[in-house]
């Protein structure tokens, strides 16, 4: 996840566009001085995420708030379970609730829904890798869900990896003049990164492996009996990784076919929030 101060400035953020200049129905309807206690109840299965998040949502806004945790996140849940119990200012609680809500609702979902991706992989030594198709602003939060459901992050963005895909080559005029400007970069800017090229066929395949530098060989939108025969003619020389069309249907059979990793956009953009429900506590 992000530092700290990086958390608490989205969460600053996140304030002003919920709160504004202030919750007017809390105000008028509860004594500034009441306190009490909410509970946050599961009402669907999944997988937790979020939780560490909303402990600092509650901190930030009021350092005197207690929230006690009766779970853990990456814990599975069930229907009915209670996961944690917060005390303090009333005003706290209902001021706080959607946006935590929000955060865990949508963590946990992407955390559910990685996870049923990691359970259609077991036994065959394949790894789920992100994307960055993430919500804008969001992307530290949902990539921090997607390992906590058992995935593997990919690169955070376009500064921490290079990655060569189609448009780059198109542009370079063709895969060796691609890698062949990237490494002169890379020495240029004394940069230690770990290059993946993405390749769109078999022949692509054979160029890269005759020319060095490169970690990770993607196979975009192979077929299953493609990517079979490319992880066959790559032999373990480079990492491989699958991309591009794969479901759940198929994930499976693409995986047999010896793969590292499969890429995975929907991990993240195409998910529904996890029910959860914050309800006052008597």
């Amino acid at each position: 996840m992000n530092s700290l101060h990086d958390l608490d400035s989205s969460i600053d953020r996140w304030f002003r566009e919920d709160i504004g200049e202030g919750d007017h129905t809390t105000f008028s309807t509860i004594a500034e001085d009441t306190s009490g206690s909410a509970k946050l109840l599961v009402k669907e299965a999944g997988i937790l995420a979020g939780l560490a998040v909303a402990k600092r949502i509650f901190q930030r806004f009021d350092p005197e708030i207690q929230l006690h945790s009766l779970m853990e996140d990456g814990s599975a849940i069930r229907p009915g379970d209670l996961v944690f119990r917060v005390q303090g200012k009333v005003h706290t609680l209902l001021q706080c609730e959607r946006l935590v809500l929000n955060v865990m609702q949508r963590m946990s979902g992407i955390a559910t829904n990685t996870n049923a991706y990691v359970k259609l992989l077991q036994g065959t030594g394949t790894k789920i890798l992100d994307t960055r198709k993430t919500s804008p602003g969001l992307r530290f939060l949902e990539k921090e869900a997607v390992r906590l459901g058992g995935g593997v992050n990919h690169r955070f963005g376009l500064y921490d990896m290079i990655m060569i895909k189609d448009n780059h080559i198109d542009f370079a005029g063709g895969i060796p003049q691609a890698i062949s400007a990237c490494r002169a970069y890379l020495k240029e800017h004394n940069l230690d990164l770990g290059m993946v090229v993405e390749t769109r066929s078999l022949e692509d395949v054979e160029v890269v492996l005759s020319l060095e530098g490169v970690q990770r060989i993607m196979l975009d939108n192979f077929s299953v009996e493609q990517t079979r025969e490319a992880v066959k003619l790559i032999d373990h020389r480079v990492e491989t990784e699958s991309s591009g069309g794969i479901t759940r249907e198929s994930i499976r059979s693409y995986a047999e076919c010896g793969v590292d990793y499969i890429s995975v956009g929907a991990l993240t953009h195409q998910i529904s929030s996890l029910d959860l429900s914050m309800k006052a506590d008597f």
